[in-house]
């Protein structure tokens, strides 16, 4: 049965029958560190009700973004453009499983059909945001290895300070990287959840994903540890693990947000 995403922004998904009546709220809630864990463990139930229906739309949902992305000359932004219209997808289906319904192929189109735009907008902000990114850490690197050589060639070195400077500049700039991403998924993270699921407009849900983020940062951190821990231990049996981690990693991303943005 396909899910019906709510048409008030301030409308709310029932969470699971054994909690406390709550309502949604877009300015989002401080949790325990420990709910890191419980997203992955909420996400794991959600996958365990229909494990092969799970990994069907995760593979189907690689699949469209891979052979999009293989597109000449605009698949990278094409990929980049639909991934988060995917995503309200799987969210739409993450919130049909969780009122008790079933998986359905064609929820992972459903934001194709609703709210396309807005999802659009957030593929729109990844790809500008990541541009941006890439533009300024070649810039520095390109100064660095600049300046490197130019001081090699003070002391009769010019390739060595050129090879050397590009070395060190590389490692930085991808530190550099990790940091300004950060932000960025910060606040894409929830962003198609807000969207499809409330009617919040793009730019509202970007800003309200972001600062729920910043608000638990705790709880964000030790989620994406444990994640990262989990990711080492799916890659060791030939990487089929990721069949199972990758709907549940999905499935936690909703369980988050339902944590995040409901309250009593």
């Amino acid at each position: 049965m396909a899910a019906h995403p709510p048409t008030s922004q301030t409308s709310s998904a029932p969470p699971p029958s054994d909690r406390a009546a709550v309502r949604f709220d877009l300015r989002g809630r401080t949790v325990d560190a420990g709910d890191g864990w419980r997203w992955i463990v909420d996400g794991w139930d959600l996958f365990r009700r229909e494990p092969g229906m799970w990994i069907l739309l995760v593979v189907l949902f690689v699949l469209v973004v891979v052979v999009v992305g293989a597109l000449p000359v605009v698949g990278g932004a094409a990929a980049a453009l639909i991934a988060p219209v995917l995503s309200g997808g799987l969210m739409i289906a993450c919130k049909a499983v969780d009122e008790g319904g079933s998986l359905q192929i064609e929820q992972l189109f459903a934001g194709f059909r609703h709210k396309t735009q807005s999802l659009v907008m957030v593929g729109v902000f990844h790809l500008v945001a990541f541009s941006l990114i890439i533009l300024l850490l070649m810039m520095f690197v390109g100064a660095n290895v600049g300046v490197g050589a130019l001081l090699g060639g003070m002391v009769g070195y010019p390739g060595m300070g050129a090879i050397t400077a590009g070395l060190a500049s590389m490692l930085l700039a991808a530190l550099i990287g990790v940091a300004l991403a950060m932000p960025v998924y910060a606040a894409i993270w929830f962003a198609p959840a807000l969207i499809v699921l409330h009617d919040v407009d793009a730019l509202a849900a970007l800003k309200a994903s972001f600062f729920a983020i910043v608000k638990n940062i705790p709880a964000t951190l030790w989620y994406s540890l444990i994640l990262v821990g989990l990711a080492i231990a799916a890659g060791i049996p030939f990487g089929l693990g990721y069949l199972v981690l990758a709907p549940v990693a999905v499935a936690s991303i909703y369980t988050a947000y339902r944590d995040i943005f409901f309250v009593s």
